[in-house]
């Protein structure tokens, strides 16, 4: 029946896809949804994808037809309007439908296992899932669930892709573990204790062998990690210099460390050229000043190297800037002021651009706050400033295959954009959205609503 199983069909085509609701002629006034046939259902509707397949639990369909208080979150307006509303046995059968895949009626499943699939992965810290986008349809195509505790939200806060794509990394920001997920499967494979810490970012050598994570307490550790093997190798310490440190980036040839003290003036840099026995060196942010741990001055938050890691760039959350050294010295090139509260930097391999998010950057419209940077690394000049119903939008992706620049708002405030729906943790749900690289204009009508507190990204290709 339109590509659905006889049972399904029943349903979607009989009670939903009616005359002036969920059908191609009228989905524009029903929310941009067609129900018509199994195709147009994972063609998704305004805020994105309506079911991820095995996740009835957040496919959002399943809200607005149940009103059952057994059979999990409802929400109103209850579909069909107008209508009689669905029998427990038929919203059981749509949720047990999606948890077994949503298959169409020949038994193919969306997005099924494609290990050259390119994608793009999200995470939520206030449900400790991550939604994985297909890139292609820039549709939501599964939700992977992360941590060790069950019951607890451990806050997967960084994620980072091997650099052959075959895998995907978790650290958490209240967890004690990596986690290492596959790919093409999207399923776990292990993990490492690490002990409880707030992990809060990493660097992958550049052949996926090994891995720096940093514990951002204010007796920070950085943890050297066999990726392979799954094994600690090294916990790094030192009482008067590791303060809150927080980003982390590595030279290409994974022989040198730059991380950032969050809380002061400073950066590490560490040769980890025996990484056994790594030496460490202290930056000074400001010429002129002694290392410091003296909050709300420069707050460094995140540091990157340039392409051909000739210089490298330092956000400094508190004093709005964003520094620039030259690394044969490591002296102060330019400071470029940017948006307020600068946190995470990214840049582009095609393009000469960097991408420097300000979480608290203000609109004139009161329940939108931040902005994307975009810095040209070769003049060292403000090209363009990204503004567009943003919500506190804290990481970000660039995927030069694809020309997207992948932005996840937080919509944390409580004065911030409603939300479509709830979710299955509450809260309120955040969103993503799109610009193209080749014009640095947003992608047009795209917001994809996901889960909790959306926060980094990581690209598949």
């Amino acid at each position: 029946m339109q590509g659905y199983p006889d049972a399904v069909g029943e349903i979607m085509v009989k009670k939903c896809a009616t005359a002036g609701c969920h059908v191609d002629a009228s989905k524009a006034a029903a929310g941009g949804l067609s129900l018509e046939t199994w195709d147009k259902l994972f063609e998704g509707a305004n805020n994105g994808s309506v079911v991820i397949p095995y996740r009835a639990d957040n496919s959002w369909l399943c809200y607005f037809v149940n009103t059952y208080s057994d059979l999990g979150i409802s929400l109103a307006p209850t579909m069909p309007v107008n209508g009689t509303k669905l029998t427990h046995d038929e919203v059981k059968l749509l949720q047990d439908w999606i948890n077994n895949g949503a298959p169409s009626v020949n038994g193919n499943i969306a997005f099924h296992t494609d290990a050259n699939r390119n994608k793009f992965y999200v995470t939520n810290q206030g449900c400790d899932v991550i939604t994985v986008f297909d890139t292609k349809t820039k549709l939501a195509m599964r939700y992977i669930d992360v941590g060790v505790i069950p019951g607890n939200i451990e806050v997967p806060h960084d994620i980072k892709c091997s650099p052959d794509g075959k895998y995907l990394y978790v650290i958490f920001a209240a967890g004690s573990v990596i986690q290492k997920f596959n790919t093409t499967t999207d399923s776990l494979v292990g993990q490492i204790d690490i002990s409880f810490g707030s992990w809060n970012t990493m660097t992958i050598s550049p052949d996926g062998k090994y891995a720096f994570l940093v514990d951002f307490n204010s007796n920070s550790r950085i943890a050297y990690v066999d990726l392979e093997n799954l094994t600690l190798v090294k916990m790094y310490s030192a009482a008067t210099l590791f303060v809150n440190l927080h980003g982390i980036t590595s030279t290409q040839d994974f022989k040198t460390l730059y991380v950032t003290s969050q809380y002061g003036n400073y950066i590490l840099k560490i040769d980890v050229s025996n990484p056994l026995l790594p030496d460490f060196q202290t930056i000074v942010i400001a010429p002129g000043e002694t290392a410091n741990n003296n909050h709300d001055i420069y707050d460094p938050h995140q540091i990157e190297l340039s392409p051909d890691e000739t210089k490298y760039f330092v956000s400094c959350q508190s004093s709005n800037e964003v520094r620039v050294f030259q690394r044969n010295n490591d002296s102060l090139l330019k400071i470029i002021p940017v948006g307020v509260f600068p946190l995470e930097i990214e840049d582009s391999d095609k393009f000469p651009y960097l991408f420097v998010t300000c979480e608290n950057d203000p609109t004139n419209n009161p329940q939108y706050v931040g902005s994307v940077y975009v810095i040209n690394y070769q003049t060292l000049e403000v090209v363009k400033v990204l503004q567009n119903n943003f919500a506190k939008p804290h990481g970000i992706g660039v995927d030069d295959k694809n020309n997207l620049l992948i932005i996840p708002n937080r919509n944390i405030n409580p004065t911030g954009p409603t939300p479509h729906h709830t979710s299955v943790c509450g809260g309120r749900n955040g969103y993503v959205q799109l610009v193209d690289l080749n014009t640095l204009e947003f992608i047009k009508n795209y917001k994809a609503e996901v889960s909790v507190d959306p926060y980094e990204v990581a690209i598949k290709y």
